[in-house]
């Protein structure tokens, strides 16, 4: 939803399938979009029409319905990274669009989500993250990777020293020395 969210996912390279729009779009920023997107399906049709169709008031004018991403292994995208977050049983679709788009602003390289997350791709999560559930790259724990013993083995074994964040009187800073000096962390 939104052309400046549309093409952030072309811009990683998702493939569009069909693009649903208000007539003033094809002429204005989603303009830009049309001429990326070759030879798909698009559906205009007045704000009052796309209301009652989607059920959701259309703020940016445009929808685009696009492939889901291959969705890479734990070990994929732990292996270069740094600093991941891990995000356990963030249920609602605006939390996780919000922590995802804060891990990108913290320079997190990865976001790990536990089977009982709600799924990044979900439309609200991806308006809230403004698009950033495309840029920082994520995935979900696997089986063998099962929150929370042998998830945290898992990353362990990766390499990973792990911090739980919290607010208690008790907790440290994310700037901390103790946490800048890990060569490789996965905040919960």
């Amino acid at each position: 939803e939104s052309p400046k969210v549309i093409l952030r996912a072309l811009d990683k390279g998702c493939r569009p399938l069909s693009l649903l729009a208000e007539p003033k779009q094809l002429s204005g920023e989603g303009s830009q979009i049309l001429g990326r997107c070759g030879h798909i399906p698009v559906y205009t049709a007045q704000p009052e029409i796309l209301i009652n169709l989607t059920g959701f008031y259309l703020t940016r004018g445009m929808l685009c319905a696009m492939e889901r991403p291959h969705l890479p292994s734990v070990k994929e995208l732990c292996t270069h990274a740094r600093r991941v977050a891990v995000l356990e049983n963030v249920m609602n679709p605006t939390n996780v669009g919000a922590i995802i788009r804060s891990a990108a602003a913290l320079g997190m390289d990865a976001v790990l989500l536990t089977a009982a997350c709600s799924n990044p791709l979900y439309r609200r999560a991806i308006r809230v993250s403004m698009g950033t559930v495309f840029q920082i790259p994520w995935t979900i724990l696997d089986s063998r990777s099962s929150w929370p013993g042998p998830g945290i083995s898992r990353l362990r074994g990766l390499g990973f020293k792990t911090a739980a964040m919290a607010l208690s009187d008790d907790s440290i800073c994310i700037d901390d020395a103790r946490l800048t000096a890990e060569g490789k962390l996965a905040l919960i």
